[in-house]
């Protein structure tokens, strides 16, 4: 087992769709609570389309005791429909936001908002230091992103609109961790950028997921993935050596802490946390 060096631990959920996946996510959180979340952060779907999941979601996170963050994206958003989905979040208690722009729809042609750094500046313009905003980075750079650095100067241009901090897109190589962080330092950004980390339960689904939204598996990982094929407990045994050893490197190299892609499940989640040193112990069930 690691050192048990404590750092800031967060979670992600989506909205569930049926009230059976309510009630499972509803069990998901309760037995991650003990992690002691900063926060936990509920997913937005594309153009808005689970804005009713997501805020209800977030609610429940709000009265189980927890801190809550609720994505919001912009693309397809007018200000006056923003303006009005912040009055809301702020009725509820929310003090927390991931600021995204959102997937872009076929054939969309523009709108009020086209990049995140103007959601950002307008949330700032319209409700001062009320919000802690979080915003999206990537350090395998943004898959529409022209190269780069065209992408680290997009990304400070968030902050600069007034971020606090950053999530990041998950990944499994720290070097592209570290080479994004160093930078955006140098370009004077000096808001946390914590990695977000997806624990590995089902090969073919990560590698599917990865190749859509453009997140790389390094090719000797996606080969041992595919070399244990649907052998369910050797996929989520080898994947907690991986991504245990990669938490162990990022924190060593200074990462501010940590953000747990749940996909609505507990076990591997938990049982990380458990060989991180940052959990109670718990039995390392590996449940699917």
């Amino acid at each position: 087992m690691s050192s048990p060096s404590r750092i800031p631990v967060s979670l992600e959920f989506f909205p569930p769709k049926t009230a059976q996946a309510a009630d499972t996510l509803a069990l998901t959180r309760q037995a991650l609570y003990p992690l002691q979340p900063a926060f936990c952060s509920v997913t937005y779907g594309a153009g808005g389309t689970t804005q009713a999941g997501t805020f209800a979601t977030v609610a429940d996170i709000l009265t189980e005791g927890c801190e809550a963050a609720a994505h919001f994206t912009c693309i397809n958003a007018t200000r006056a429909s923003v303006h009005a989905q912040l009055q809301q979040l702020r009725t509820m208690g929310v003090r927390r936001l991931v600021a995204l722009r959102g997937d872009l729809p076929e054939g969309y042609q523009g709108g009020d908002f086209r990049y995140a750094a103007e959601l950002v500046a307008f949330i700032r313009e319209q409700t001062g230091s009320h919000f802690r905003i979080e915003v999206a980075a990537y350090p395998e750079v943004h898959p529409q992103a022209t190269s780069a650095r065209d992408d680290a100067q997009a990304f400070a241009a968030k902050v600069d609109a007034g971020a606090d901090g950053a999530l990041t897109q998950y990944f499994y190589n720290a070097d592209g961790y570290f080479r994004f962080v160093d930078e955006v330092r140098a370009l004077g950004v000096d808001v946390p950028v914590v990695p977000g980390i997806l624990p590995i339960g089902n090969a073919a689904q990560l590698i599917r997921f990865s190749d859509a939204c453009g997140a790389d598996i390094p090719r000797w990982l996606r080969l041992r993935l595919l070399g244990l094929g649907d052998d369910l407990a050797a996929v989520q045994a080898f994947g907690l050596d991986v991504v245990t050893a990669l938490c162990e490197r990022l924190r060593a190299g200074g990462a501010p802490g940590f953000h747990f892609y749940t996909m609505n499940h507990s076990a591997l989640t938990l049982a990380l946390c458990e060989r991180l040193g940052l959990s109670p112990a718990v039995p390392q069930v590996l449940a699917a």
